[in-house]
């Protein structure tokens, strides 16, 4: 415990724009040195998603994956966090006197960089990537429902399938093949628009399990909704112009990395305002005690139903957005592995958290995809985790806490003692 509290110490005055430029160090030399550094410890190619599909592939080369992860990532990071600490702290002093949300730009634009710089190195960790900042949009849309409204919603893969068609059909219908109704060169900049008529079918299709559900109490809204899931795969099936069980293909690839990480940036700030908002607070007292926020004239059943609509959307926005990255769809992609996988996501990281869901949304898709070498058991390892965090953290890993994004920039001085003698958060 002493040795570790003098680990903190030493790296307590790194404010986050210094963890940032060793993130840009360990990327870059990655970029330039990977390959040499691969080669001279045995390793076939630079190993993806630091090495845990090299691993299970082959167990021979776990000395030669630990060897590249501390000489790429774990002490470039440090050290390069470490010793600029002096310059970065200046740099942090003068961000604070920004107003926080143009603090908080600059610095997801260096995260975007040191991202974009780090997926473009292969083009299946951008595939990657992209489908980690969807499931962050999946993951935040559920924990409304499930986390700060307090219900148990099995419907997510329905609205993610409405969006899911909904934008395909119209990016095949307005800018695809010869009889394109408009340019295709309007497709890019129309997509956002898209993306929220997704996220409309989405809204208005949750009032299908909001209205009947909303008007009973205990587990009905899991029955209905779990329904619905069903109903909306059943229908797919048998519409002909959506490509029934064949399922549609061939949509445009509008879903860059730029465009998918503005979307979930933008997710993650509105989520934020709305759960922080007078509706946010008027959701949590609803999930305490219903009757006590309708004796507040909490208008209870608006709100649930307000709750339910917004995460709904931003599932069908999500939907739209998977459906372009991988240029094909079916029914079947909108089953029940996929709402296991989504509450898996929201349960590990914790309920009524931002900071959460995100934790949820990366460690489990990375985890699934490390997991694939095993194939069948990959469905017993993630339940069996799954189990575990019920039974120890019924919440979740973090649940109910957020972290102070202001504090993570600010300048510090040695031993961790803000710059700020007031503590504005």
């Amino acid at each position: 415990m002493h040795l570790l509290r003098k680990l903190l110490n030493l790296f307590s005055p790194i404010p986050l724009s210094g963890w940032l430029l060793g993130a840009f160090a360990a990327v870059l030399l990655e970029y330039y040195l990977g390959d040499a550094i691969s080669y001279y410890l045995y390793l076939p190619k630079i190993p993806v998603l630091f090495g845990t599909l090299v691993v299970l592939k082959s167990p021979q080369l776990i000395p030669g994956v630990i060897g590249y992860d501390l000489l790429i990532y774990i002490l470039p990071i440090l050290l390069v966090a470490r010793l600029s600490a002096p310059l970065t702290n200046r740099i942090a002093a003068l961000l604070e006197k920004l107003p926080t949300w143009a603090a908080t730009l600059l610095h997801l634009a260096a995260f975007y960089g040191i991202l974009h710089l780090w997926a473009g190195i292969s083009d299946y960790r951008v595939l990657v990537v992209k489908l980690i900042l969807i499931s962050i949009i999946l993951t935040l849309s559920l924990n409304i429902i499930n986390g700060w409204q307090g219900e148990f919603s099995c419907s997510h893969p329905g609205f993610m399938a409405l969006g899911a068609y909904t934008s395909s059909f119209l990016t095949l219908r307005l800018f695809s093949g010869s009889h394109a109704l408009l340019s295709p060169a309007l497709g890019p900049w129309l997509f956002p628009l898209i993306l929220i008529a997704g996220g409309a079918a989405a809204a208005l299709g949750s009032l299908i399990v909001a209205i009947p559900s909303f008007r009973t109490r205990g587990d009905y809204l899991a029955v209905i909704s779990l329904a619905f899931m069903f109903m909306v795969k059943s229908a797919i099936e048998n519409m002909e112009f959506l490509g029934g069980p064949r399922g549609l293909s061939s949509q445009p690839d509008y879903s860059s990395l730029p465009v998918i990480f503005a979307w979930t940036s933008l997710c993650i700030w509105m989520v934020h305002n709305f759960t922080t908002s007078i509706m946010g607070k008027a959701l949590n007292a609803v999930r305490d005690n219903e009757a006590a926020a309708s004796s507040m004239t909490v208008n209870t059943r608006k709100t649930k139903m307000t709750a339910f609509m917004f995460g709904a959307f931003w599932a069908g926005v999500a939907g739209g957005l998977f459906a372009h990255v991988l240029r094909y769809i079916n029914p079947g992609s909108f089953g029940i592995q996929n709402l296991a996988e989504m509450l898996a996501m929201v349960y590990f990281g914790g309920l009524n958290s931002i900071a959460g869901s995100i934790l949820g949304a990366v460690s489990i898709s990375v985890l699934s995809e490390a997991l694939k070498p095993l194939e069948l058991f990959k469905w017993i390892i993630i339940p069996l985790m799954l189990i575990l965090i019920m039974i120890y953290r019924p919440h979740g890993l973090i649940a109910f806490t957020e972290l102070n994004v202001r504090k993570l920039m600010r300048a510090r001085k040695r031993g961790g003692a803000d710059n700020n003698p007031r503590g504005t958060t």
